[in-house]
């Protein structure tokens, strides 16, 4: 289904380099805003850094593909020392596949990040690649993004919550 993704994870830095191996996927193309940081921080945070660099080690080529425009996109990826491409124009593929073409890989061998089923899952089932849903960092502002979130929520599983009985105890 083309709004299913094939993985959930809390973070995108839950993920592991053994994780990726063992599902085949030999590079990956990362969304930027609220899923390696939240919308428009200019800095990468410290443990997004150390994921970054832990791929690295591993030897899995990264690029970052954003819908952004090129000066939010540039700065980000410029730190972080990752190839990216700006006005991705997700779920059209055009920004999807030419991430893909510049790993070197099949379609078979590319997960690609995001927190969004309507733009990064759908654009990457599109083109058969392997689809790696997050949460969002931070649920936005607005009507749209929370009529959004809310159309999203068939596509996924239901997480965990919490809700606190007492001051000790949280079930």
């Amino acid at each position: 289904m083309l709004f299913k993704p094939a993985f959930v994870f809390n973070s995108v830095t839950e993920i592991t380099s053994a994780f990726l191996k063992q599902n085949g996927i030999k590079g990956l193309i990362l969304d930027l805003d609220n899923t390696l940081t939240t919308h428009n921080n200019p800095r990468p945070p410290k443990h997004v850094i150390a994921w970054i660099n832990s791929m690295k080690s591993a030897d899995i080529p990264l690029v970052i593909v954003s819908n952004n425009k090129y000066d939010r996109v540039r700065p980000f990826a410029q730190m972080l020392q990752v190839p990216f491409i700006s006005e991705g124009a997700k779920p059209l593929t055009k920004g999807i596949e030419r991430a893909r073409k510049g790993l070197r890989l099949r379609r078979d061998e590319v997960g690609i990040i995001g927190d969004q089923i309507f733009t990064d899952i759908l654009g990457a089932n599109f083109k058969g690649m392997k689809t790696i849903y997050v949460y969002p960092i931070e649920l936005e502002d607005g009507l749209f993004f929370r009529f959004k979130r809310v159309m999203e929520t068939p596509f996924l599983p239901r997480r965990h919550k919490f809700r606190r009985k007492n001051k000790e105890n949280v079930v």
